[in-house]
């Protein structure tokens, strides 16, 4: 079996195992290893086709965004690059156009 070494779901370092499960006493959060396991993955931000995003990297647009308002169109195709990671995992902040805008990672590939 694998350590696990913090609770998911707070982040405590005193998490024990009891017989079949994953025990946090700060919180009573129990979880498997698959659940921790995946935990740790959602954090980290994807594109469309599942591949890992970071910053600095170029993406493409795969569908036809309208940007809240403005009468701005940004159109499938669209290169971005040099994009930066927000606190969030499915957007990330770029700059088209001359304009900051926040796009959700759902509608980008690498």
């Amino acid at each position: 079996m694998s350590e696990i070494s913090k609770c998911p779901k707070c982040g405590s370092e005193y998490v024990y195992f009891d017989g079949s499960l994953y025990v946090c006493p700060d919180c009573a959060y129990e979880f498997n290893e698959e659940d921790a396991a995946a935990a740790e993955s959602a954090d980290i931000p994807k594109d469309s086709n599942g591949a890992e995003l970071l910053d600095g990297d170029s993406v493409t647009v795969i569908k036809d965004l309208k940007v809240k308002g403005s009468s701005m169109v940004i159109k499938r195709g669209t290169k971005v690059k040099s994009i930066r990671l927000t606190d969030n995992p499915e957007e990330v902040d770029c700059k088209i156009d001359g304009s900051s805008i926040v796009l959700k990672t759902c509608f980008l590939k690498k």
